[in-house]
């Protein structure tokens, strides 16, 4: 054989073959990563609303400010879920609890959230301690001794006792603010640091991230609260529909124009792949994006809520039109994550070549599991308002 023998010879037919773009076949990361930064959000933007009353007194909110913490941590606890789904061996999630590696955000972050956790539980327990007290001193049996252990032995409902809740759920809920937009900051932040992605690499990223986390916790709650209205048969408190409509509305304007600047910024420091990111933006992104997103999840919800505050509509109006504007910016949220995750990893990394995501529907990162970790904390949170219910005068009672 001649000097260089068989792979002499590939290096020279080499450049007259050229490559295959793109050399990526797989999508990492499924639509149960899009579930998990929606969940996370809501939890942000319920807690928003909590601290409304309880922390700035905003007495308008009182109807929606329990039933917005039991919220929180109904969804809180499912966040992990579509995670340790993905990893298919989620026992290995505990090695980053306990052997933490303190310069990985994603370590850090499972202490973080385990912290907010706990944060939740003790500030709904000193929020429901005169009901949980009631409920051992009138009810006998094995379910009075469950309520009595609930209750941790604490029976004292003096206006002391009352004045002494109230601060530590102030105390609570300040440290509350923090932690939970920190929550889903972090979620940003993660998308944000990955270079290997021209899709993703935006200092914006964890700011786009926590607004729209609050605009669709605030959405879901205007949904819920207005379904519970209709399910107890009681009116529509229009004083606090109104106050989430402003919120949402507000936060919802300032979300879009983050978006937008983000939108902008990736698209001009595109450099060697700008032109796949063009044909992305023209193509593929095109109905997703501009029409889904922007058009049909934001702008409209925009439009009609500001068209109602200045008309100053009310009534039967006022609910229809605000709870259709919170389940726009509901869907418009679940686009966001989408057109981020998937979206991001639609275009090759080498900026050569697309990608098509195609998802199932019976697998353990498919559509069905999808929907089901999805409605879940949905479920729970139907049987936290059935055993503490948030609607009940006597709960206020160690309220500021």
């Amino acid at each position: 054989m001649e000097p260089g023998g068989f792979w002499g010879h590939l290096v020279e037919i080499a450049p007259y073959t050229g490559y295959v773009y793109p050399n990526e076949t797989v999508i990492p990361w499924t639509v149960l990563i899009v579930v998990y930064p929606y969940l996370t959000g809501l939890v942000a933007g319920a807690f928003t609303v909590s601290s409304l009353y309880h922390v700035f007194g905003m007495e308008r909110f009182r109807p929606v400010g329990q039933f917005a913490l039991l919220t929180a941590l109904a969804f809180m606890i499912f966040v992990p879920l579509p995670l340790l789904l993905h990893l298919g061996n989620p026992q290995r999630a505990f090695n980053t609890m306990l052997t933490p590696h303190w310069t990985s955000a994603m370590a850090v972050f499972g202490l973080f959230a385990s912290f907010y956790v706990i944060l939740l539980i003790l500030e709904i327990w000193f929020m429901f301690r005169p009901y949980i007290v009631q409920r051992a001193q009138h009810s006998s049996g094995f379910i009075g001794r469950l309520w009595h252990v609930a209750s941790l032995g604490s029976g004292d409902l003096s206006p002391k006792a009352m004045r002494f809740d109230g601060k530590w759920i102030f105390a609570l809920a300040v440290v509350g603010i923090p932690s939970a937009h920190g929550l889903h900051g972090y979620v940003g932040f993660i998308f944000g640091s990955l270079k290997s992605r021209e899709w993703w690499s935006s200092d914006l990223m964890p700011v786009v991230f926590l607004f729209s986390a609050i605009i669709s916790g605030v959405a879901l709650l205007i949904v819920l609260y207005v379904l519970s209205c209709r399910l107890r048969r009681i009116a529509v408190d229009l004083a606090c529909l109104k106050g989430l409509a402003y919120v949402l509305w507000g936060f919802a304007m300032f979300t879009l124009a983050l978006e937008g600047l983000e939108f902008a910024n990736i698209v001009y420091k595109g450099r060697e792949g700008i032109e796949m990111i063009v044909a992305y933006v023209t193509g593929p992104l095109l109905v997703p994006f501009f029409i889904l997103q922007f058009s049909l999840g934001a702008l409209i919800p925009i439009t009609l809520l500001t068209y109602m505050i200045w008309r100053g509509t009310t009534g039967k109006a006022l609910i229809v039109g605000v709870t259709v504007s919170a389940l726009l910016v509901l869907f418009q949220v679940w686009m966001m994550r989408w057109n981020v995750v998937i979206g991001g990893q639609e275009i090759a990394k080498t900026g050569k070549g697309l990608l098509t995501y195609q998802m199932v529907l019976f697998h353990r990162e498919g559509l069905l599991t999808a929907v089901t970790v999805a409605v879940a904390p949905l479920v729970l949170l139907w049987a936290m308002v059935r055993l503490l219910p948030p609607w009940n005068d006597h709960v206020n009672a160690s309220s500021p």
